[in-house]
C-alpha cells in the first residue's frame, strides 16, 4: 500500500504560520485523478477535516479555518502543501494528508480516503 509522506517543522511558535508538505512517492499514485486533503485531530476531539485541493487546482476549506488556511500543489514535485496562519497552541496535533477519488467536504471517516500518510506531529510553543 502506497503511503503519502508528510513533512514540516515539528515546532511552531504561536502567531506564526505552520507550513507542511505532503509528498506522493515517485509515480505511485496518478495525482491527476485524486483530491488531496488535510486533516488533524483537535485536542480532545476526533479527526477534523481542514481542506482539500482537487486535481484541477480548486480548493475548498473548512468554514471555520477558511480565513487562515491555504492549500496548494506542485505537480512537478508531486507535492501538496498546507499553510495555517496565526497558529495558537490549540493547533498542536498530528497532521495527516489523505487522497480520495471523490470530493469529501468535511468527511473524516477512514473509508472515504484511498491513501493516507503516516502523519506529522506539530507542537505550538514559544
Amino acid at each position: 500500500q502506497v503511503q503519502l509522506q508528510e513533512s514540516g517543522p515539528g515546532l511552531v511558535k504561536p502567531s506564526q504560520t505552520l507550513s507542511l508538505t505532503c509528498t506522493v512517492p515517485g509515480a505511485s499514485i496518478p495525482t491527476g485523478y485524486y483530491y488531496w486533503n488535510w486533516l488533524r485531530p483537535p485536542p480532545g476531539k476526533g479527526l477534523e477535516w481542514m481542506g482539500v485541493i482537487s486535481y484541477s487546482g480548486s480548493t475548498y476549506y473548512s468554514p471555520h479555518l477558511k480565513r487562515r488556511t491555504y492549500i496548494a500543489r506542485d505537480t512537478s514535485k508531486n507535492q501538496v502543501t498546507l499553510q495555517l496562519r496565526s497558529v495558537t497552541p490549540e493547533a498542536a496535533a498530528v497532521y495527516d494528508c489523505a487522497a480520495s477519488k471523490t470530493l469529501n467536504l468535511g468527511g473524516t471517516a477512514e473509508k472515504l480516503y484511498d491513501y493516507w500518510g503516516q502523519g506529522t506531529q506539530v507542537t505550538v510553543s514559544s
